[in-house]
């Protein structure tokens, strides 16, 4: 539980101002049709982190549990860091996809936004860390809902009551904690 509790959690923070929430924003403005996107970003959610937790989980697998907590530990102090730039939205990201629909639209978009990003790297690591990839993944798809969902119904009145660098800022936080727990704390359930 504690697996899904923190993926959500550091998700739907690390989301705040991230691109793929600016992308929820444009394809509510574009398309003026939530449940298509709302229902894309799910599915592009499920099938990004579905793969990013499985990837967390072979490497659990594949390292040794000295490695994996040094790896583990710069990973999030290195998320801590890059929660601190902001995110940009290409203009090109959301073009030329209009032929597929909203639905095939927003899953295109979001799945090609998502690889890369702050919020799939996290479950890679959270998956790596908890060794409880279906909690992981559940977690950070519900977190990515949170985050993106109003978004979509409620648009830019959402994002512009809620101070996105304060949110950035204590998520680094929550990033730099997670890291230096995993360096220095030898013994802490959860850790591999």
């Amino acid at each position: 539980m504690e697996a899904f509790l923190v993926s959500t959690g550091i998700v739907a923070l690390a989301e705040m101002g991230d691109k793929t929430q600016l992308l929820s924003l444009v394809l509510a403005a574009r398309f003026r049709k939530p449940w298509p996107i709302v229902l894309g970003i799910f599915v592009a959610t499920v099938v990004n982190h579905g793969l990013a937790g499985a990837v967390g989980s072979w490497v659990n697998a594949m390292i040794g549990p000295d490695a994996m907590r040094w790896i583990l530990g710069l990973s999030f102090i290195a998320m801590a860091v890059w929660m601190l730039i902001p995110d940009k939205l290409e203009d090109d990201e959301v073009a030329g996809h209009s032929r597929w629909g909203v639905f095939g639209t927003t899953v295109m978009a979001f799945f090609l936004a998502e690889m890369g990003d702050k919020t799939q790297i996290a479950t890679v690591m959270l998956a790596a860390q908890y060794n409880a990839y279906l909690w992981v993944v559940l977690g950070t798809t519900l977190g990515m809902m949170l985050a993106n969902a109003p978004v979509v119904w409620l648009g830019d009145k959402l994002v512009k009551k809620v101070p996105i660098r304060l949110v950035h800022v204590i998520s680094a936080l929550i990033f730099l904690v997670l890291g230096v727990v995993a360096l220095f704390a030898t013994g802490v359930p959860g850790l591999a």
